[in-house]
């Protein structure tokens, strides 16, 4: 594809971007209406109303997942984004994980997670700090 010309290029990576992101959000729409699913097929009664009660109790334990990981995700995205944008600590995450052999990788993905969390964790707290010094800047 990389020999391909630019108009073929730019067609086959647009007709991608809209499936994926036709995909993506039919999934989203298809996860926050299990609970009209479940319902729907409680009212149907029979077995239906089995599989409609185990919709109803796992969707909060599906939702609560898709959070954690989804807060993981944003994690590791951050701090490889942060990892290889000040290069003192990507190159010491190279360094470490370069030395692990196989898992090297796996040692790379934890320690820019780890990057990721601190950088997550200063910015709770700049902004706890922020909110603190404006709320007693109020009140004085």
């Amino acid at each position: 594809m990389a020999s391909a010309p630019m108009p073929q290029q730019v067609a086959a990576l647009s007709a991608i971007g809209v499936l994926v992101t036709a995909l993506v959000y039919g999934l989203v729409a298809g996860i926050v209406k299990l609970d009209d699913l479940g319902l729907r097929l409680i009212a149907a009664g029979g077995a239906s109303r089995t599989l409609g009660t185990g919709i109803i109790r796992s969707a909060p334990w599906l939702l609560k997942g898709l959070g954690i990981g989804g807060t993981i995700a944003m994690f590791l995205v951050g701090g490889t984004i942060l990892a290889h944008g000040i290069p003192v600590v990507g190159h010491g995450v190279e360094s470490l994980a370069a030395g692990m052999g196989a898992l090297g990788s796996l040692v790379a993905m934890v320690l820019e997670g780890a990057v990721g969390a601190v950088a997550g964790g200063v910015i709770v707290g700049v902004v706890a700090l922020g909110r603190r010094v404006r709320s007693a800047g109020a009140t004085a």
